[in-house]
């Protein structure tokens, strides 16, 4: 148990919208955080306000209140802070009047539309949670025909080479020609998930839009665009963080 008045170092780093806490403790087992001037080797330290902390060099921000941020990601920018291959990221794309931000899980380069954004690691790790149980919804378009029924066969959940995926809700919107609207809604959100599970019924994907996040919506947010969500509602909508 932390000292009254003290917090965990990772949590503070978090709170600072410098990174996650898990990057934190990371960053700290990699020699890279000292306090007081003195270099940390375990991220079990607690730290009060009148500790000095530093990261690579520099001081840690002071702590920010917390914020969070709807994005339209629009297709082609990877959900990193860096990327090995040198595409552009999202936060490459992002208006400089906003915090530093980390991303509340990912999309893939193919895939756009609703990123959540927050300048709190913490909150960013508590959102990605499953114990949340926020629903994502999705629009799916998809090359090949199918049947409703074979897309309720998905609330079972389905085993894909020795990956289980869990219940999704899939509706059938409307016919394209060759190609199919689709509505699915999940509550995990595994890598690259929903085009796993087309390609399993013989389906391809060749647009997906995150519309829903839990209880935000993507709306008439214009590609690339981002906004603020105000602060008492999202104190409302995530209560539980902030008890």
């Amino acid at each position: 148990m932390a000292e009254e008045g003290k917090e965990r170092i990772a949590k503070v780093m978090a709170r600072a919208g410098l990174c996650s806490r898990r990057d934190a403790e990371r960053w700290i087992n990699d020699g890279r955080v000292k306090v007081n001037g003195t270099l940390l080797e375990s991220p079990a330290f607690t730290v009060g306000k009148d500790d000095k902390i530093v990261v690579d060099g520099k001081a840690l921000p002071g702590a920010e209140k917390t914020r969070l941020f709807l994005y339209h990601k629009p297709v082609g920018l990877v959900t990193t802070a860096r990327d090995e291959k040198g595409r552009a990221t999202v936060f490459d794309s992002l208006s400089k009047r906003l915090p530093r931000v980390v991303s509340v899980g990912r999309l893939d380069l193919n895939t756009e539309g609703l990123l959540l954004l927050t300048n709190d690691g913490g909150l960013s790790r508590y959102l990605e949670l499953p114990a949340t149980g926020w629903k994502r919804r999705y629009r799916v378009r998809v090359h090949g025909e199918v049947t409703q029924q074979r897309l309720d066969s998905l609330q079972k959940g389905i085993t894909i080479e020795g990956i289980k995926y869990k219940s999704m809700e899939a509706t059938l919107d409307k016919n394209e020609g060759k190609n199919c609207w689709l509505s699915i809604t999940l509550t995990e959100g595994k890598n690259r998930e929903i085009r796993k599970v087309m390609e399993a019924l013989g389906l391809r994907v060749n647009r997906l839009i995150r519309v829903s996040y839990g209880p935000f919506q993507l709306g008439q947010l214009g590609k690339g665009d981002a906004k603020e969500v105000p602060e008492k509602i999202m104190k409302e909508q995530i209560a539980g963080f902030f008890k």
